[in-house]
């Protein structure tokens, strides 16, 4: 590849939506590259499924201009004799050629092709800048484009980019970049080599299953394929026993981290893959509950998630995996507050009559025991001493959706959320009814990441009532 006239394709296509496994191609366009010269060629596709309004109005393609187009089927073995044996060139290829595939594959045709992602190119080719989608290039390097969002245009606009660096920066440079990007990284035995080809390069949430679909582990990112590859890579033992146990990999794409976040930690508790050693044993969850005592001062009582509603029964401090670790952090914070370890019921009365603690003795506690201290001023220290550890209450009265939307914009999923519990996905609000009625057990975890979620601003919520 040290010349223009390499055999390669540059390749844009418009679609329907961004989830090549469901959405479908509405236009493509292709700038051949050989020793022939340079070739263009595009045409609107008929999806067989209407497309979205705001897609309509991104792309400017609309369901009537596409009615008497082609089918994919119809063009099939026009474009495979365009793109086989050559160099396939896209920006954010993944999703072109993801498209491709997809498409191919619907007829029985099993096409693959060495792949080019010009948006990794242009990082390593000019890593000071920030920006590299395509209308970034285009201002930053005056590439010449007649209408963006349209498939031969941006097709013309790669090549263009292409042209551009191979007239302004020397050789080396880009062939260096070019012979790490164009690396085939290399898969356990066990695995199919087409896996390199489906995976996405998206948000979501991968599954590494073993011998008899036995599942070893759930991994989560910004980017399905370099979170499976980076298992694969040599130096890490316990990645490597990984790669040597898996047989498939799963996934599941979402809009962003919310979603993989919820989805990752519903299957480690549900599938307990071998591999993901960091476990929540949920069925031990404990909090302290504030309440009154016998002499009408403020106490603490150990309470479980079997027992109570923990997402929205009130004054509950905490989240414990074990009483174990509910009782000792309850004597540290007595420690450093100087709270009365009888009153906390952590220590009975001496002899079962009134007495003091045995943090009296050692001058750690006020003297709330002996009648030195007023209850009030050792309820008010109580109540500072764990006001860090609250556990906040469903601020909802039932169900509600959080929407999510991809970065790129071109997915958007909606999740169903109540009293801290995720109980799954949908891709509309109307199909949020459907999943409202599942039982709600509280989960750590996902308490965790929503209340996370909400502390940092405040997400777009959709609740059922707005639906109905």
């Amino acid at each position: 590849m040290n010349n223009l006239h390499t055999s390669l394709v540059f390749v844009d296509l418009e679609t329907t939506g961004a989830n090549a496994a469901g959405d479908r191609i509405t236009e493509i366009g292709i700038v051949e590259v050989s020793e022939l010269g340079v070739r263009e060629w595009s045409t609107l596709v008929n999806p067989e499924t209407p497309i979205p309004e705001f897609i309509a109005r991104l792309t400017g393609i609309s369901n009537a201009m596409v009615e008497t187009a082609p089918r994919f089927g119809d063009i099939a073995m026009q474009v495979l004799e365009r793109l086989k044996g050559r160099l396939f060139i896209a920006h954010n290829v993944r999703f072109d050629y993801g498209f491709l595939r997809h498409e191919f594959k619907r007829l029985g045709i099993d096409f693959r092709s060495d792949v080019l992602c010009t948006v990794k190119l242009s990082r390593k080719l000019f890593p000071q800048h920030h920006k590299h989608n395509l209308g970034a290039l285009v201002e930053r390097h005056q590439l010449p484009v007649e209408s963006r969002h349209r498939a031969l245009a941006d097709a013309r606009a790669i090549h263009a980019f292409w042209v551009k660096i191979h007239a302004e920066l020397p050789g080396e440079t880009i062939q260096a970049s070019l012979g790490e990007l164009l690396q085939t990284p290399s898969l356990p035995a066990g695995l199919d080599p087409s896996l390199l080809d489906d995976l996405p390069e998206t948000h979501g949430v991968y599954l590494f299953l073993g011998d008899n679909d036995v599942p070893l582990y759930v991994g989560k990112g910004a980017n399905i394929r370099r979170g499976v590859l980076s298992h694969f890579t040599p130096g890490n033992d316990k990645k490597m026993q990984l790669a040597q146990e898996v047989r498939h990999v799963e996934w599941i794409e979402t809009a962003g981290d919310l979603g993989a976040s919820l989805i990752e930690t519903r299957l480690i508790k549900a599938l307990r893959p071998l591999h993901n050693r960091q476990l929540r044993r949920d069925r031990e969850l404990c909090a302290w509950k504030l309440e009154r005592g016998a002499n009408d001062g403020l106490t603490v009582r150990l309470v479980r998630a079997q027992e109570l509603d923990f997402g929205s029964e009130p004054e509950l401090y905490g989240l414990f995996p074990s009483q174990k670790k509910a009782v000792d952090s309850l004597r540290e914070i007595a420690a450093a507050h100087g709270l009365c370890l009888i009153q906390l019921q952590l220590e009975a009365p001496p002899n079962g009559k009134h007495g003091p603690c045995s943090a009296y003795q050692l001058h750690n506690c006020k003297g709330l025991c002996v009648g030195k201290e007023p209850v009030g001023q050792h309820d008010i220290r109580l109540i500072t001493a764990l006001s860090r550890m609250k556990v906040q209450t469903w601020p909802f009265p039932g169900p509600v959706g959080i929407r999510e939307t991809a970065s790129w914009g071109g997915l958007t999923e909606i999740h169903l959320v109540d009293r801290w519990c995720y109980l799954g996905s949908v891709k509309s609000e109307i199909e949020m009814q459907e999943l409202s009625g599942q039982q709600v057990v509280f989960d750590l975890d996902s308490y965790k990441i929503l209340t996370r979620l909400f502390s940092q601003g405040k997400p777009e919520v959709v609740t059922i009532k707005d639906v109905e």
